[in-house]
């Protein structure tokens, strides 16, 4: 085998392993995200915060750790692009725009959930928090953070 062949394969090899590392720690961070999302929801709605503005108040705590996080850790990306300010503000853009969309699906089910199905505030969060999830990640990963 040629020198670039092997390079070729190196090259793939880290490609893989920094996928899979990139998978583990997004998914760490959404933990992470999710945790701050729960503890702020449920303090809202303990101290009396009807549902849906909690769901509001604690998906934006929520939001702001995983771009904060995820910037950082898991899609840093190519260090000369993101120091331009202009992809950077295109993908904080994209980034409140699934945000926005998800916080509105997870807020309908929620709703859904505690209103007309009559499940417990907590119950029903956790109930939308696994469908939103699943969007949140597609998005991230597909739109805001492309090419990272």
């Amino acid at each position: 085998m040629s020198i670039e062949g092997l390079e070729q394969q190196t090259e793939v090899r880290k490609n893989r392993v920094g996928a899979v590392k990139q998978f583990v720690v997004f998914n760490i961070i959404g933990l992470l995200n999710t945790l701050v999302d729960f503890i702020v929801y449920s303090l809202l709605v303990w101290a009396g915060l009807y549902v849906l503005p909690a769901q509001a108040i604690s998906y934006t705590a929520g939001m702001v750790n995983s771009y904060t996080l995820n910037s950082l850790l898991t899609f840093k990306g190519d260090k000369s692009r993101a120091s331009e300010s202009n992809f950077d503000r295109r993908r904080a853009v994209r980034f409140i725009i699934l945000n926005a969309a998800v916080l509105g699906v997870s807020m309908l089910l929620l709703y859904e959930f505690t209103e007309v199905m009559k499940i417990g505030p907590l119950l029903g969060k956790l109930l939308a928090t696994g469908v939103t999830v699943i969007l949140n990640f597609a998005g991230s990963k597909w739109w805001v953070f492309r090419g990272a």
